[in-house]
């Protein structure tokens, strides 16, 4: 069994984690972590005055954030006896993950869901529902607690 376990810097990603590190899978389950670094928007502007550079940089500091982030849930997942590889792409979240479970061939994606509605939902987009949408496979959405 393979499970995609989609992670970003979120509490809703960490809910997801603590879900997928708790469970008891089949022996045979390897679990991809994978994070998606949002392509960097800038004005052009700033790439006409020289910002070439800065734009590269900032782009490899998101890239390396996100590598961080997945070394970590790889870590984690690992500690509590769960075989793992780690991913990191670049690009909208919503398509990277339909892709990655495709080319991976995953029997399950497991995301947090920020419980985003009405026009912050239209606006920012859902993920999950994306997802949910267009999955190859089963998809599993956590929801973390709300506060009390």
């Amino acid at each position: 069994m393979k499970i995609l376990l989609a992670m970003d810097e979120s509490a809703h990603s960490r809910a997801a984690l603590d879900c997928v590190a708790s469970m008891r899978w089949p022996l045979d389950v390897e679990i991809v972590v994978l994070s998606v670094a949002s392509p960097m928007v800038v004005a052009h502007s700033l790439v006409d005055a020289g910002g070439l550079n800065y734009l590269r940089a900032a782009e490899e500091g998101n890239v390396h954030e996100h590598q961080e982030l997945v070394s970590g849930v790889e870590r984690e997942l690992r500690e509590r006896g769960h075989p793992t590889s780690g991913r990191v792409v670049s690009g909208d979240a919503r398509e990277a993950i339909i892709e990655i479970a495709r080319v991976e061939k995953v029997d399950l994606i497991v995301v947090g869901s920020h419980g985003r509605t009405g026009i912050d939902k239209l606006l920012v987009g859902s993920v999950a529902s994306h997802v949910v949408t267009h999955a190859p496979c089963s998809v599993l959405v956590v929801k973390r607690p709300k506060p009390r």
